[in-house]
């Protein structure tokens, strides 16, 4: 029999319910000024109490109810690592209006045409709006049921009444907890309200989808404890002035971390982008000076994205920088490199990068094709069609090796791309004042070991003695 509670003080922050014995102006977790109140906290001693199943050797466990099943959308069982797993409690967070519930509707109405049940709670929508949105995206189905509930009791009989395989709540912010303190979308709600949604998907093997909101940085909503409570954690992105969305594993157990789906969103719903290599490569009639093509790596997936540089005289004092799509601090340093090692005087000039088709590339791996486009652009020597470039680029202006190089060499020659600027391998010959390189799948691969090098190979250079580039 416990001991009678006892109650001593705390404090705890509330926008991520972290805890302390004291009072501090700044939350040690969120780092939120003038978050941390007082609050009291029962503590109580534990005794041994009845266990629900016994222990076993791991050999005797059984595995045939945890096997994947798909969801009926590819690319998203790409990022699951293989499809839904019983049980498996999976957050999917994404900015609003990002087409989270589309695509969570899709996946129930999949799942309901193969005679599954399902059950759609939502919290922000009537269920005639809902309606609404599958009979558009054709979601209308026998088996999928909806319920629009925001009280956690009324969702737990629905899920006694339904017992559905897989059951989706859209969204958890908006679900909330009778005798738990705080409003619905706080922080002791949420995690009271998912601890509960959690422990009835894994005793009745239901495969459960939470919907959580994001803060104005990006981060999940909520104390931090959810994402540790889940399974498997997702982050819907896509820019709103873009038809393109991606998914980002950030925390699966039963699959890799580094996976992306990729989706095309529209009014007829959200369809699975299987190929999605040519939405963020431009194709020009001819050759044009400010533009070259990186090979990203989204996951596991070799992605191709042309980035293209402007530069022109400024009349300010201090020239413009603007980018898009691109990470402008690590523009700038490329624009050191270029001053310091090729001769590129850009102190005078504005200068503008961006990506095409609204992608962000991230990876270090793009700077060299950045400095290529740049370097055209300055020079007014346009890259030979059909190239691309990969490369980290060193402040001492050498290029370092990229992680992946085959597969993304591979993914290029694919798209039809016939000359591959690369760095060479540590104590390796520079190849780039050769006429050809080494072939692979019919594709030239030069191997650099200096930026200036890979400007040169490009023929984007000037005073490089003839200007041209070994495809012509």
């Amino acid at each position: 029999m416990s001991k009678p509670a006892k109650v001593r003080s705390a404090y705890r922050c509330t926008e991520c319910g972290w805890e302390t014995t004291k009072w501090v102006g700044r939350c040690g977790e969120c780092q939120a000024w003038g978050s941390v109140a007082e609050a009291a906290a029962p503590t109580m001693r534990a005794t041994a109490s009845p266990v629900t199943t016994p222990a076993v050797p791991i050999g005797q466990v059984s595995v045939q109810d945890s096997q994947f099943r798909t969801s009926g959308v590819p690319e998203l069982d790409r990022v699951l690592g293989g499809g839904l797993v019983p049980g498996a409690a999976i957050l999917l967070a994404g900015e609003p209006g990002g087409g989270k519930s589309t695509l969570l509707l899709e996946v129930a109405a999949q799942t309901a045409r193969v005679r599954t049940r399902t059950l759609y709670v939502t919290g922000e929508e009537s269920a005639s709006q809902v309606r609404l949105r599958a009979d558009r995206t054709g979601g209308v189905h026998d088996e999928l049921f909806i319920a629009a509930e925001t009280d956690l009791g009324a969702v737990l009989t629905h899920i006694e009444q339904v017992r559905p395989t897989l059951l989706v709540i859209d969204s958890v912010q908006t679900i909330g907890a009778s005798g738990i303190e705080g409003v619905p979308g706080g922080v002791t709600q949420v995690k009271e309200v998912a601890a509960a949604l959690i422990r009835v998907a894994k005793t009745r093997n239901i495969t459960t989808v939470l919907v959580g909101h994001v803060t104005k940085d990006g981060s999940i909503a909520g104390p931090r404890v959810l994402e540790h409570l889940v399974d498997v954690v997702l982050h819907f992105e896509g820019d709103r002035n873009s038809r393109f969305r991606m998914v980002r594993a950030m925390k699966n157990r039963f699959g890799p971390v580094d996976e992306v789906g990729c989706f095309d969103l529209s009014s007829e719903g959200i369809r699975a982008v299987t190929d999605p290599t040519g939405l963020f490569v431009e194709h020009h009639s001819s050759q044009v000076p400010g533009t070259c093509v990186a090979v990203t790596m989204e996951g596991r997936r070799p992605m191709l994205a042309e980035v293209q540089g402007l530069v022109t005289p400024s009349p300010l004092e201090r020239p413009r920088r603007t980018t898009s799509g691109i990470d402008g601090s690590r523009v700038a340093m490329i624009l050191a490199v270029l001053q310091q090692h090729a001769g590129i005087r850009l102190h005078q000039h504005d200068v503008f990068a961006s990506t095409v088709g609204g992608a962000r590339i991230t990876e270090p791996a793009a700077d060299l094709a950045i400095a290529i486009a740049i370097a055209s652009s300055t020079s007014g020597l346009a890259p030979p069609k059909g190239i691309v470039a990969m490369g980290e680029i060193g402040l001492a202006g050498e290029l370092r090796r990229v992680r992946d190089l085959p597969q993304r060499l591979a993914e290029a020659a694919r798209q039809g791309f016939r000359m591959a600027i690369v760095p060479c391998e540590p104590g390796a010959a520079d190849n780039s004042r050769r006429q050809t390189g080494r072939e692979l799948d019919g594709m030239q691969v030069l191997d650099v070991s200096t930026v200036l090098s890979a400007l040169r190979a490009a023929g984007v250079a000037k005073g490089d003695g003839s200007g041209r580039s070994p495809l012509d």
